[in-house]
């Protein structure tokens, strides 16, 4: 049996190894100096271990059964998602390093897939491709848009360009599991549900990671209007993360939605050769 989809039937979803940071820590406000941009990419970081796991979890609960190729990408997503939550321990580590208690944030974020887990495991696949739709939709906006790591100190550009390159290999994995794993449900029952699933994650997202962001403001005394202004302008504004994240959501509603009708491989392969580059390079882009 095989699954009839989008994704690309060459599709490599890459296993690597890679660390960040380990040499010197990032400064405390490692984005461009800015507190309000530092602290939306510090309440991002601050869900992914716990996150991810959860991914890795409602995932592989369909891995039995699933037909080649996607069973063998299951598997490499498994991977990825591990290291992608080994490396933002470490950088959560050094934001506490440089002062901040992350540990509020971290709670909240196991409150909410907490939650998640007590709803049935398709309901918790269904969450996992809203969710992975979301980082697949902020890793291209990332990629195509040198600005939004531009002003990041190097370290830190090269791990969230790492990990947005690694999101979008393999952002079809946990969809195509769920179109496996609903195959016998009616059509418009199973849109429904994964449309329904991602209006409540929506909801849920925007409150964990901007109270979260809130949280991290507050501690650095600037949880105002003139810091939020700028990083809502920043988040919202004409090529803002966060606008076209609302854009990804709107077209994730479309019936025959696929992750990969949208195919970004040459982005990815402009990318990686920036990951790979030497410093001076990936400075100047």
């Amino acid at each position: 049996m095989t699954l009839d989809t989008p994704t690309p039937p060459d599709l490599q979803i890459e296993k690597r190894d890679m660390k960040f940071g380990r040499e010197q820590a990032p400064p405390r406000w490692w984005h461009s100096g800015d507190p309000g941009r530092t602290a939306f990419f510090n309440a991002l970081s601050s869900t992914f271990p716990v996150g991810e796991k959860f991914f890795m979890t409602s995932v592989r609960q369909y891995r039995d059964g699933t037909p080649q190729p996607l069973r063998g990408q299951i598997d490499d997503f498994i991977y990825q998602e591990s290291m992608h939550s080994r490396e933002h321990v470490v950088f959560n580590r050094q934001a506490e390093d440089v002062g901040y208690d992350i540990a509020p944030l971290e709670e909240r974020a196991r409150r909410t897939i907490a939650w998640a887990k007590r709803r049935p495991p398709i309901q918790q696949l269904a969450a996992t491709c809203a969710l992975e739709h979301f980082t697949a939709t902020l890793a291209h906006d990332a990629l195509a848009n040198p600005g939004h790591l531009g002003g990041a100190s190097e370290e830190a550009r090269r791990l969230w360009r790492w990990h947005a390159i690694e999101e979008i290999e393999h952002k079809a994995v946990a969809y195509d599991t769920y179109l496996h794993a609903t195959r016998d449900m009616m059509p418009l029952r199973r849109w429904l549900k994964r449309c329904a699933v991602m209006g409540i994650t929506t909801l849920r997202f925007h409150y964990v990671i901007f109270r979260n962001t809130a949280d991290l403001l507050r501690q650095d005394g600037r949880n105002d209007w003139t810091t939020w202004r700028h990083l809502l302008a920043y988040l919202y504004g004409r090529h803002g993360l966060m606008r076209h994240l609302l854009k990804g959501v709107v077209g994730y509603m479309r019936p025959g939605f696929h992750p990969w009708q949208h195919d970004d491989r040459p982005l990815l392969a402009e990318a990686l050769a920036l990951l790979n580059a030497p410093a001076s390079r990936e400075q100047a882009a």
